[in-house]
C-alpha cells in the first residue's frame, strides 16, 4: 500500500513510514490533537527508484569523498536530476491524488520529509530534509518528488556519510497533513530540560513558527511551575511574523502589527491548554517531551514530539525546540545537523610535575582567559618544535600564531612573552577554555623546558611546581544554566575565532555569530594563500575556507554567522612558508592589511569570495560577508564589482563592513549608501587607531581603552547615523564582553553585541537588565 493514513500508524511503522511519520501517527492513536493526514510510504520511494531503474545510478553517484566540495556538489545536483526528472508512476499518482481528495477542511497541506534514519537514539538527521508548506493538489505530486530528492542534498549526503549510513539503507516516507494556519506557534518543553524538575518550558511567537526559526523574532518565554500553576513570562518585541498570503497561497512575511508587538502571545487559557497537552503526551511516553505545537482559535495542535534526552545526559543541550520548529510553518532546513552534545576534550592531569609544589612566583603577567593549569613547561621557539606538545603540557612561547591552534588545543595553558588581551593566545584561549597568561616579557627565557609550573588565566602568575587540580571553562560552564536564555530586542552573538571552537561556542545560546575571523582558517595551512594556491591548486585553497566556515554554520543554522575576509598584517603572513615575498613594514598594524590587500590582489581575493559562493550554493543562507578595514564608500563599490564578478548577487545576501578606521566612522552615512545590510564596530582597531595605540604592546597595555570618551563619540555617532538609513548596527570587538560597553551601546540603540565565549551569559542578563530600566524610565 502506497498511503497510510496517521491513525493506521504507530510508533513500530518507523520503517515503513519514517521518523516524523512514526511520531505522528502514535501521537494521533493517543487521541492528541494532531492535524490529519497520510503518509505516501517509504516503500513507495523504494519502488519508485527500482522500478524507473535509477536506483543503481543514484547510489553510484553519491558514493563521493564528501570532504570534497566540488564532487559533494555534483553528487548532490545528479541525484536530484535523476529523481525529479524520472516521470511520476500513474498507479501512485492516482493512489496520492485520491488521499489528497479524501482530506476534508481546506486545500492546502503541509508536506514534510520522513526519513527512516531519523529521530534515533544514536543519531538527529532532524531538518536535514525537505519540508513544504501551503501545498494545493496542483504541485503535491512535484513536492512528494522534492522530498524523495532532498534524501541526496549535499547536506544530508554528508551527514549520512559521516554518521556511518549507507546510502541504500536509508529511506524515505513523505507526510502529507492539513496545513494548521497557526496564529500563534512554538515550542514546550514538558519538564525542566537540565534537572527534570515538573517545571514547564514555553516558547511562543505570532503566526507560523518560520519567523521563529529563521531568526527574525524572538518569542515571548513562559515558565510554568505545574504543581502551584505559577506562571513567569518574558515578553518580547515581536516584530515580524509568518503567515500565509490569501492571493498566492504563499508563505510571507510580514511586520506585526504595532500594537500586538509587544502584546503576550499567550493567555492564562492558552497556557492552561498547553500544560493540559504536555503532562497528556508526558503521561502517555512516559519520559519528559518537546514538543512543537500550534494554535488556531481556540485550538491546540501538536506538530512533533521528542523525548528530552538532556535530563540524564547533562552534557546534551535540549534536542529540537525552535532549532527545528519546522511543523509550526518553518520552511528552512539546516545544512546540517550537529549531535549537541558540545564536548570537550577531557582535563588532563599534565605530563609531568610529580614533585611538591613551592609555589615560588616565576614570572607574571597579564590574566587573559581564567582558570588554572598544572603541566610540564613546553617551550617553543619555532614552529617544528611543536610536536613535542603533549597532553596537560603548558606552551610556553613569544607569541601565538594560528598554525599553534592543534598544540594549543592539547595544551593544558598557554604563557607568551608579547601580547595583551586582544592578542591571538589571548582570544584562542578563551575559546578553547584554555587557561592563559599573555604579556610575561621573559617566560619562554626564564622558564626551562619540562619544568613543572602552575599557571593563573586570571591572576596572571605562573608558579614552581603543581599547585592541585586543574581548573578550566568547559562546555558545560559557558552553556546557559537556564533553558530559557533572556528575551532581547537587542541581539546577544558570539566570536568565534577558530572552527574548532564552534561547539564551545553554539553551546552557548547565543543569537549567532557576529565575527568568524576567516585568516585563522588561512594561516592555519602554514603557507600563505600564494604559496599555498602554487603547491596544491585553487580548489584545494577555496575548500579549505569552505569546511572551516561550514563547520561553524553548521553548529549555529539557522542563526546567521558573519564571516569575516581575510585581515592579516604582512608580519603574521612573514613568518609562514612564502611569506619571504611579503613586504617589510615598520608597522603592519598601519598596514598592508584588510581590504587593502584584498582589493590590491583580486586574483586571490576571487578565491576567498568563491568560498562564500560555493557556501552559498551548498544552502548556507545563514552566512554573511564581512569586509574588514574599509576607509570610504570606494572601498564598498570595490567589494560589490569582486561580489558580482564571482557569481554573488550583493542584493540578494547579507553583507557589510567593519568600522575600525575614524575615517570609516566618520563617513558612514556615504557606506550606507552603497547598498550594506550592517556596520560592525571593531573596536580593538578603532581604539588602537584613534587612541595611536598598538594594541597588542604589552608595554602599553594599561592605556588601551575601548571606553575612552573619544571612541565612544565614533561609536554613538554611527549608530545615530545607522538608525536614521535603515542599516544594522553590531560590535565584534573584544569590548562588547565588557558591561560599561554594553550598557553604553544599548542606550545608544545598538542592533546587536557580540561577545566572548564565556562573556556571552552575563551579556545577555546585561542587556536584559538595561533594555528594561530604559523601559522603566521612559514609563516613569
Amino acid at each position: 500500500m502506497a498511503v497510510l493514513w496517521l491513525d493506521e500508524i504507530g510508533a513500530d511503522d518507523l520503517p515503513r513510514v519514517g521518523g516524523k511519520g512514526a511520531s505522528l501517527g502514535e501521537l494521533t492513536g493517543a487521541d492528541l490533537p494532531v492535524p490529519p493526514g497520510f503518509v505516501v510510504t517509504a516503500d513507495s520511494y523504494r519502488a519508485f527508484i527500482e522500478e524507473a531503474g535509477i536506483d543503481d545510478a543514484l547510489f553510484e553517484a553519491v558514493d563521493v569523498d564528501v570532504e570534497d566540495s566540488a564532487a559533494l556538489s555534483t553528487a548532490a545536483e545528479r541525484a536530484r536530476e535523476l529523481i525529479v526528472e524520472t516521470p511520476f508512476p500513474e498507479e501512485l499518482r492516482e493512489e496520492v491524488l485520491g488521499a489528497y481528495a479524501d482530506m476534508e477542511g481546506e486545500p492546502f497541506v503541509a508536506v514534510r520529509s520522513s526519513a527512516t534514519a531519523e529521530d534515533l537514539p544514536d543519531a538527529s538527521f532532524a531538518g536535514q530534509q525537505e519540508t513544504f508548506l501551503n501545498v494545493t493538489d496542483e504541485r503535491l505530486l512535484e513536492r512528494v518528488r522534492e522530498c524523495w530528492a532532498s534524501l541526496f542534498t549535499q547536506r544530508a549526503i554528508y551527514y549520512r556519510t559521516k554518521q556511518g549510513f549507507s546510502h541504500d539503507d536509508v529511506d524515505i516516507g513523505v507526510v502529507v497533513q492539513r496545513m494548521v494556519d497557526a496564529e500563534k506557534s512554538g515550542v514546550m518543553f514538558t519538564s525542566h530540560p537540565s534537572t527534570g524538575e515538573a517545571t514547564m518550558i514555553v516558547e511562543a511567537a505570532w503566526g507560523l513558527g518560520e519567523a521563529v526559526v529563521s531568526g527574525s523574532v524572538s518569542p515571548d518565554n513562559y515558565v510554568i511551575e505545574r504543581e502551584s500553576g505559577d506562571v513567569e513570562a518574558t515578553v518580547a518585541e515581536k516584530k515580524l511574523l509568518c503567515e500565509r498570503d490569501d492571493e498566492t497561497g504563499e508563505t510571507v512575511e510580514r511586520e506585526v502589527p504595532e500594537d500586538k508587538r509587544d502584546e503576550r502571545v499567550l493567555s492564562a487559557d492558552d497556557i492552561e491548554a498547553l500544560v493540559e497537552i504536555g503532562e497528556r503526551v508526558e503521561d502517555h511516553y512516559g519520559e519528559p517531551q518537546d514538543v512543537e505545537w500550534a494554535m488556531v482559535g481556540d485550538e491546540v495542535y501538536m506538530l512533533q514530539s521528542r523525548p528530552i534526552t538532556t535530563i540524564s545526559e547533562a552534557d546534551d543541550p535540549p534536542a529540537g525546540g525552535v532549532a527545528d520548529l519546522e511543523d509550526a510553518g518553518a520552511g528552512a532546513t539546516a545544512p546540517g545537523v550537529t549531535d549537541g552534545s558540545g564536548a570537550v576534550r577531557s582535563e588532563s592531569s599534565g605530563s609531568a610535575g610529580t614533585g611538591p609544589a613551592t609555589g615560588d612566583l616565576l614570572v607574571d603577567g597579564l590574566g587573559s582567559s581564567p582558570g588554572t593549569a598544572s603541566g610540564a613547561a613546553r617551550i617553543v621557539t619555532k614552529l617544528d618544535e611543536l610536536d613535542k606538545v603533549g597532553e596537560g603540557d603548558v606552551i610556553v612561547t613569544e607569541m601565538t600564531t594560528p598554525d599553534m591552534v592543534p598544540a594549543m588545543k592539547r595544551a593544558s595553558g598557554i604563557v607568551t612573552d608579547e601580547g595583551g588581551m586582544t592578542s591571538h593566545a589571548a582570544i584562542v584561549s578563551r575559546e578553547l577554555g584554555v587557561p592563559a597568561v599573555v604579556g610575561t616579557t621573559n617566560a619562554s627565557r626564564v622558564l626551562e623546558d619540562g619544568q613543572a609550573i602552575t599557571i593563573d588565566g586570571e591572576k596572571g602568575t605562573v608558579v614552581a611546581g603543581r599547585d592541585g587540580e586543574d581548573e578550566r571553562e568547559p562546555v558545560e560552564e559557558v552553556r546557559p544554566q537556564s533553558p530559557v536564555k533572556p528575551m532581547t530586542a537587542t541581539e546577544v552573538k558570539v566570536n568565534v575565532s577558530i572552527p574548532e571552537a564552534a561547539s564551545r561556542a553554539a553551546a552557548t545560546g547565543a543569537d549567532g555569530v557576529g565575527l568568524l575571523r576567516i585568516e585563522h582558517m588561512i594561516l592555519s595551512l602554514g603557507q600563505t594563500p600564494a604559496k599555498y594556491i602554487e603547491e596544491n591548486g585553487v580548489d584545494a585553497y577555496v575548500t579549505e575556507i569552505v569546511e572551516g566556515v561550514r563547520t561553524v554554520a553548521d553548529e549555529f543554522y539557522p542563526r546567521p554567522v558573519r564571516v569575516r575576509t581575510l585581515d592579516a598584517p604582512t608580519d603574521e603572513f612573514r613568518q609562514l612558508e612564502g611569506g619571504e615575498d611579503e613586504p617589510d613594514e615598520h608597522n603592519p598594524m598601519l598596514g598592508y592589511r584588510g581590504v587593502r590587500r584584498s582589493l590590491d590582489r583580486p586574483d586571490v581575493f576571487a578565491h576567498e569570495l568563491e568560498a562564500f559562493r560555493r557556501l552559498y550554493g551548498m544552502g548556507y543562507d545563514n552566512v554573511e560577508i564581512m569586509f574588514p578595514l574599509v576607509n570610504d564608500a570606494e572601498d564598498v563599490h570595490a567589494l560589490k564589482n569582486c561580489m558580482e564578478e564571482v557569481g554573488i548577487d550583493p542584493g540578494k545576501r547579507r553583507w557589510g563592513v567593519m568600522i575600525e578606521t575614524p575615517a570609516a566612522a566618520l563617513g558612514v552615512a556615504d557606506l550606507a549608501e552603497t547598498g550594506i545590510d550592517f556596520a560592525s564596530f571593531g573596536t580593538n582597531d578603532l581604539t588602537q587607531y584613534t587612541l595611536a595605540i598598538d594594541r597588542n604592546n604589552e608595554r602599553v597595555a594599561d592605556r588601551f581603552d575601548e571606553l575612552h570618551p573619544s571612541v565612544l563619540r565614533l561609536i554613538g555617532d554611527v549608530i545615530e547615523t545607522c538608525r536614521e538609513e535603515g542599516v544594522e548596527t553590531s560590535i565584534c570587538g573584544q569590548a562588547g564582553s565588557r558591561p560599561e560597553m554594553v550598557d553604553f551601546l544599548v542606550e545608544e540603540g545598538v542592533s546587536s553585541i557580540s561577545a566572548n565565549i564565556d562573556a556571552v551569559r552575563d551579556v545577555q542578563h546585561e542587556v536584559k537588565r538595561v533594555e528594561q530600566k530604559l523601559v522603566l524610565d521612559s514609563i516613569r
